[in-house]
């Protein structure tokens, strides 16, 4: 038999989980204090996409289409920041490297090939994408 600090005992802590379970599995919240329960979003907010393969939602900029933001998008968030300054190479290695989709590999190769990259910005220029039109 062990000795220790524990004054419940194996079965009693069995049951005491099962409780906790059930508690967490519930659709209610657990906090005592209703005021610091997370509110649901206001009327007013963006819905937000259910799943990655459907249309962006948010605004976007002018000068760009949804489809614009949400390549340039995912071609920023396959690239990271490291790259650059880049050359064809450099983006298309970096996009295998980071398993980004097929569709994207096959764009960066038709990129200009002696050409430097500062950014995700000069990326999508050169892939003819829509950018931000910055006159105010």
């Amino acid at each position: 038999m062990e000795h220790g600090m524990d004054k419940t005992g194996p079965a009693r802590d069995d049951m005491m989980k099962k409780q906790l379970r059930s508690q967490m599995a519930t659709d209610r919240s657990l906090r005592a204090d209703e005021s610091r329960d997370l509110e649901p979003a206001g009327e007013d907010q963006p819905a937000v996409a259910p799943a990655p393969d459907t249309a962006y939602r948010g605004g976007t900029p002018h000068g760009m289409s949804e489809r614009d933001v949400g390549i340039r998008s995912e071609l920023a968030q396959y690239l990271g920041r490291s790259v650059y300054p880049a050359e064809r190479g450099d983006i298309i290695r970096t996009l295998r490297r980071n398993h980004a989709p097929d569709r994207l590999v096959s764009m960066a190769e038709q990129l200009p090939a002696h050409h430097k990259y500062s950014n995700v910005q000069g990326v999508a220029e050169s892939l003819g994408l829509g950018t931000e039109d910055r006159r105010s």
